[in-house]
């Protein structure tokens, strides 16, 4: 197996077409814990279609319908068995409406050599039926195995969270069966369904998505920090730094720093790390 990063950065992918309704945006919300207490005004807002808003972490799933077969991609021949997610980065355009029709345009924006490792970044540009920029999302592949072609290794690591105690702490306690309810979101991933599967994989149990784990924080820190306004969110990028386990309490710490808030989110039953070098940029 082999990488050719310029026939990667070449290839043009088909337009995708798709959409969500306002059932789809509230599936996800109870997907990343909202609706606790389910009479509180603030949670009807994610749950209730009645004035309905929605999570920027949403437009992680909002494309799913129109992801891209990367195996058809020339000059990208590896292993999947062997690919991670490892980081992933949302730009909004706009506010996300309640229900959207969408056009997606994805490309490979660079292909990183990191030795061990080919990183991979996949950009993916949506607008709606109107032609107006949505969302961008950039997500960060992991090829295991598939470095040494010579090609950039790609900027260092950002958004380290400061020396100094958190501005904030949010506990978000997820449900024994948050992976399950989550995967109806697209990801039909067995690793988070399948305990024999998990096992292969060297965890004792199912284990929850690295999106939804994002998604959850991105509540923690819209609610805590920003009051529940969705607007107030431009750009969020954040690492997949290990694996949570449904049932535990993520605990997101943040720091505001000038126009931006820097995260990281904890597992605090066994004070592990889940999210890493994590960072909202805010509009005014």
């Amino acid at each position: 197996m082999s990488i050719d990063r310029d026939a990667a950065l070449r290839y043009k992918f088909p337009t995708g077409e798709g959409g969500w309704s306002r059932d789809d945006a509230i599936l996800y919300h109870l997907g990343v814990g909202a609706g606790v207490p389910q009479t509180d005004p603030r949670e009807l807002a994610y749950t209730y279609e009645k004035n309905l808003k929605v999570l920027p972490s949403f437009s992680t799933v909002a494309n799913v319908g129109t992801a891209p077969n990367l195996l058809a991609v020339p000059g990208m021949d590896f292993n999947v068995a062997l690919m991670l997610h490892g980081e992933e980065e949302i730009e909004l355009h706009q506010p996300l409406p309640p229900e959207a029709k969408l056009k997606s345009e994805t490309r490979i924006a660079e292909v990183y050599d990191k030795g061990k490792a080919a990183l991979l970044i996949l950009e993916v540009s949506t607008v709606d039926d109107a032609g107006d920029p949505l969302f961008t999302n950039r997500m960060s592949l992991f090829l295991r195995g598939e470095g040494g072609f010579g090609g950039p290794s790609g900027p260092k690591a950002q958004n380290e969270a400061p020396d100094r105690e958190p501005d904030g702490i949010v506990e978000s306690k997820t449900l024994p069966q948050q992976a399950l309810l989550y995967r109806l979101n697209g990801d039909k991933n067995p690793l988070h369904c399948d305990p024999d599967f998990a096992k292969l994989a060297g965890f004792d149990t199912p284990i929850i998505h690295g999106l939804c784990s994002y998604g959850i924080a991105c509540k923690a820190v819209v609610d805590s920090a920003l009051g529940g306004d969705v607007s107030r969110v431009a750009r969020y990028s954040a690492r997949f730094a290990g694996a949570g386990f449904p049932g535990e309490t993520f605990l997101t710490r943040y720091w505001r720093e000038d126009d931006s808030i820097l995260i990281e989110c904890r597992a605090k039953e066994r004070d592990a790390i889940i999210i890493s070098n994590a960072a909202f940029e805010l509009r005014s």
